[in-house]
């Protein structure tokens, strides 16, 4: 476990899958992630690449071959390595492999770096294209938060808080995992949209271009929460297991397949190309109060 720490905030992440273990507050005491519950869903911020969510088939076809790629990609379940490691920042990174090469024909080098700063925890994804031609590919985060997150409150007592009035859909999954293509009403010209278990029945909240760019969840009952910051990223997921004690905000360069996909990787929607010996760069940040 690698462990970094100043005056507000200790968290800690896994080797395995550069993932997030705990986020504590060092005033008020207060653990800000999901624990992992295996009941419910046994990862706590699972790092998304080189796709977000599913291909149709869990296949996709690149310069006249078919690949298997399982929801999410690989890298959540690869060994990283830290690269760098200060009291208040550590990085940790993976490459290509004879195993990835096979499920996935790039090479590239692939960084995160977490970062804290005051009351802040900033992450950052670099992508490397060390490859000949240009890198296919997606990246997004996962973090589960923990809600209630204060002893004598409930799920229902929060609310998310999205910092610009949006009026937005949410784009449905079909049974097989694709992104609906029509979506359907959820956000009519508010700020807040209150939580409720049953919200997530029917799988994760996925809105494409949202006016804003940051993310709270807030309740009446307590004044402790956090806000995510996600400029940059143009697809956000939100979601939780049923009847589990947690939301993901999840904000993502990419997105699942649509229902109406090519399967060819260049076609896929939300797709980054990265020309070779360049680079790609973004970066979230959880603010916890």
């Amino acid at each position: 476990m690698i462990q970094i720490s100043n005056e507000k905030l200790t968290v800690s992440m896994a080797a395995q899958g550069a993932e997030l273990q705990h986020i504590v507050h060092r005033e008020n005491g207060l653990e800000y992630l999901w624990s992992g519950d295996p009941a419910f869903w046994g990862k706590k911020s699972p790092v998304l690449f080189p796709i977000v969510g599913g291909l149709k088939n869990n296949t996709y076809r690149y310069n006249g071959e078919t690949y298997t790629l399982g929801r999410h990609g690989f890298a959540r379940e690869q060994l990283f390595t830290v690269t760098e490691q200060g009291p208040d920042h550590a990085v940790f990174s993976l490459t290509d492999s004879p195993a990835t090469l096979q499920v996935y024909p790039f090479r590239f080098a692939f960084h995160i770096t977490y970062r804290l700063e005051e009351n802040r925890l900033s992450v950052t994804y670099r992508v490397e294209n060390k490859d000949t031609k240009p890198l296919l590919f997606s990246v997004g985060a996962h973090p589960a938060f923990k809600v209630p997150l204060v002893a004598g409150t409930t799920f229902e007592d929060y609310y998310l808080h999205f910092n610009q009035t949006e009026t937005a859909g949410r784009y449905p999954l079909s049974p097989g995992g694709q992104i609906e293509l029509t979506p359907v009403s959820l956000l009519e010209h508010t700020q807040e949209l209150p939580l409720q278990k049953a919200l997530f029945y029917e799988d994760a909240l996925v809105f494409k271009g949202l006016q804003s760019d940051a993310i709270s969840i807030k309740s009446r009952r307590t004044p402790h929460g956090l806000t995510l910051y996600f400029g940059g990223f143009p697809y956000m997921g939100i979601w939780s297991a049923k009847d589990a004690d947690f939301v993901c905000i999840e904000p993502w360069c990419g997105i699942a397949d649509n229902v109406e996909a090519t399967g060819e990787l260049a076609e896929k929607e939300g797709i980054n190309e990265l020309a070779a010996g360049s680079h790609f760069e973004r970066t979230w940040i959880a603010e916890f109060f």
